[in-house]
């Protein structure tokens, strides 16, 4: 490995809108135990670096509202490794201010960029395919990204089109697309030439900031001129901040810049970005039925998923592909094939 200091940076700063009614804007997913393990998707991620750096090493991206709550669940990791972003600007804006900071620190370091809300469940193999990418992107000038062997047809994912072999299971990137209709992810699946974009990159402070002065409007113009690392930093942030372009990395680097490749990852992903997902990724009963909490009893019930309060009572029948959620003073019964309605149910309810 080239001898570089790594770094991890951890997307923290959504509000998880989809899994309304259980993820809140004061409460989101990222720090709610959804799989019932005593583990909020925050800890869970934070654990699965711990084998490769430090908790010095390791600086969370979040909102400023959420800061206790990083504080509390990760009580490990410098308070000053904790990023408050002052207003939600999408991750172009995040991810440069993780990079500044860090060219401040080690102007040659190495970062991973990865949301705090996804599962994977080979995490020695997620590990090993990390540290490929930490090397490549330590000796040369390259953006890399994880792409995850499809498994299905999926509509909800991006995905990232094969160019040519570079080395050992190194691809460079053709294009990224966008979320596909059915027939053309079907294509996608049988070319054999598409991964799913999973959001987890990798890149040395050097090229993802080379890439934002190429390709990005002003961004960095805005941030640059901070004093980063001392006490000044944090109130140039909250004053200038939000005066970032609202864009995601996605679309003001990767989708244009000439060095992208990826890396293929069968490591047991799931984004666990809708209540559908997480049936999905859930053990289900015969009935395909998923219950995560509660005394339910059900009949005549088929390929539901159920998560109520412990010790809530339960009976439900004749219900078949439905999303029953139990959560604080909200009870949503939705069924599964329109869940992306929830979002926008969510805005009208929540004022």
């Amino acid at each position: 490995m080239q001898n570089k200091a790594t770094f991890v940076t951890i997307m923290a700063g959504g509000i998880g809108s989809r899994f309304w009614p259980a993820s809140t804007r004061k409460f989101p997913k990222q720090f709610i135990d959804i799989l019932g393990m005593g583990k909020s998707l925050l800890q869970l991620t934070y654990e699965r670096f711990l084998p490769l750096t430090g908790p010095e090493n390791i600086l969370i991206l979040t909102n400023e509202e959420y800061r206790d709550l990083v504080r509390q669940q990760l009580p490990d990791i410098p308070v000053a490794n904790i990023l408050c972003e002052p207003s939600m600007n999408n991750t172009a804006p995040a991810i440069a201010y993780a990079a500044l900071r860090l060219e401040a620190l080690h102007k040659d370091a190495v970062f991973v960029v990865t949301p705090s809300d996804h599962v994977i469940l080979k995490a020695e193999l997620f590990r090993q395919k990390i540290k490929q990418a930490i090397d490549f992107a330590a000796s040369r000038d390259a953006l890399v990204t994880l792409g995850i062997q499809p498994t299905r047809p999926a509509t909800g994912y991006g995905y990232i089109h094969l160019d040519k072999p570079i080395e050992a299971s190194i691809y460079k990137v053709k294009r990224f697309v966008e979320k596909p209709d059915k027939t053309a992810a079907e294509a996608y699946i049988s070319s054999g030439n598409y991964l799913w974009n999973a959001g987890i990159f990798i890149w040395s402070v050097s090229s993802i900031l080379r890439a934002m002065e190429q390709h990005t409007e002003g961004i960095l113009d805005v941030l640059r001129s901070a004093d980063y690392n001392t006490p000044k930093e944090e109130e140039f942030i909250r004053k200038h901040y939000p005066d970032t372009s609202k864009i995601s990395i996605d679309y003001a680097v990767l989708e244009t810049a000439e060095n992208v490749y990826t890396i293929p990852a069968d490591i047991g992903w799931s984004d666990l970005g809708t209540w559908n997902a997480l049936h999905a990724f859930m053990e289900k009963d015969k009935w395909g039925n998923a219950i995560s909490s509660g005394q339910v009893k059900l009949y005549d019930a088929t390929n539901n998923l159920i998560r109520v309060p412990k010790g809530k009572r339960v009976v439900l029948k004749g219900l078949n592909g439905y999303i029953i959620v139990d959560e604080g003073n909200t009870l949503l019964i939705y069924p599964k094939e329109d869940e992306q309605e929830i979002k926008l149910v969510r805005t009208e309810i929540v004022k």
